[in-house]
C-alpha cells in the first residue's frame, strides 16, 4: 500500500512515528504542498491509497481536494480541514448543531472594528483564519482593544466574551476512536501558556470525552483536537477546533494514528454495496 503525507513537515513527532510504524510494512511518501514561486504543486499522476493532510493552507487543501476527486482517500478531507481554518464558519456550525461552543461574532478588518464604540467587557480577539502565528489576545478595555488593533490593523477578526475560567485550557485530541488529554495553562494568562501536562480520561469532568467524540461527528473529522475551558463546576466551553494538531506529549498517539490510517484505506477500496 501507498500513504501520502501532505505536509511541508514530515519530521514533525506525530507524523515521523507514525511512518516508521508504517513504513515496515508499506511505502510512505512525503509530499510537500508548499508551491516554489506560488506555482501549484503538480498532482502525482498515481496516487497513492490514502493521504494524511498535515497542513491548513490553501494550496495544501486544494491538492488534497483534487486527490479525492480521483479517488484517493484523504485525512481529514479537505471539506473538514477547510472548514477548521475558517472560525466564523466553525463557530457557526458548532452553535447550529447544539455543541457549547463560544458565542462568536466576525467584525472584518479589525482596527475599524476597535475604533468604534468602548469596550464595555473583556473579549478574545481571534484572526478569523486559523493558521500558524495567528492573532489569539485577550483585551481587558477599550486602550488595550485599540493598542492590538494597531499592530494588526487589516486582520479579519472573529470576537468572543471572555469567560471567566480557572486559567487552564484542556486539550483534548481525537485519533480515530482514540481520545487523549492534556491541560496547560491559558495563553491568555499573565504568564503565558506553559508545557502542556498530559491527562488521563478519567481525570476529566463527565462527559468530555463524549463532547469531542460528538465534535468529531459534527465536523467529519478523523484527527482532531478541541480546546475546552472549565467555566465552572465542570461545564465545559469549547473555544477552537483544529484539525490534524500535533497531539505532543502522548506516545500512544503514533500507534493510533497508523492504525487509523490503514483502516481508512481499507475502507476506502472496500466496495460499496
Amino acid at each position: 500500500m501507498r500513504i501520502g503525507l501532505i505536509t511541508p513537515d514530515p519530521g514533525h513527532p506525530l507524523l515521523a512515528g507514525a511512518a516508521a510504524l508504517l513504513a515496515r510494512d508499506h511505502v510512505v511518501e512525503a509530499l510537500d504542498p508548499t508551491p516554489p514561486g506560488d506555482v501549484p504543486v503538480p498532482v502525482p499522476r498515481r496516487p497513492a491509497d490514502v493521504y494524511l493532510l498535515k497542513s491548513g493552507t490553501p494550496h495544501a487543501v486544494g491538492l488534497a481536494r483534487e486527490l479525492e476527486r480521483r479517488g484517493a482517500a484523504v485525512l481529514n478531507s479537505a471539506a473538514a480541514t477547510a472548514l477548521c481554518q475558517d472560525r466564523t464558519e466553525m463557530a457557526g456550525l458548532a452553535l447550529r448543531a447544539g455543541l457549547p461552543f463560544a458565542a462568536t461574532r466576525t467584525v472584518g478588518p479589525f482596527s475599524a472594528w476597535a475604533s468604534g464604540s468602548p469596550l464595555a467587557a473583556p473579549v478574545v480577539v481571534k484572526s478569523r483564519h486559523n493558521r500558524k502565528g495567528d492573532l489569539v489576545a485577550r483585551a481587558d478595555d477599550t486602550a488595550a482593544l485599540r493598542a492590538l488593533a494597531r499592530a494588526w490593523p487589516q486582520e479579519p477578526v472573529v470576537v468572543q466574551e471572555y469567560a471567566p475560567n480557572n486559567g487552564w485550557d484542556h486539550k483534548l485530541w481525537a485519533i480515530g476512536d482514540h481520545v487523549f488529554a492534556a491541560r496547560r495553562r491559558s495563553e491568555l494568562s499573565p504568564g503565558g501558556r506553559g508545557p502542556n501536562l498530559p491527562q488521563a480520561l478519567d481525570e476529566l469532568p463527565p462527559g468530555w470525552a463524549g463532547l469531542v467524540r460528538e465534535v468529531g461527528a459534527v465536523f467529519a473529522l478523523d484527527v482532531f483536537g478541541v480546546d475546552i475551558i472549565d467555566t465552572g463546576g465542570g461545564t465545559p466551553l469549547i473555544v477552537d477546533i483544529n484539525a490534524f494538531p500535533g497531539v505532543r506529549g502522548q506516545p500512544e498517539a503514533p500507534a493510533a494514528l497508523a492504525s487509523l490510517t490503514l483502516r481508512r484505506a481499507a475502507d476506502h477500496r472496500r466496495p460499496r454495496v
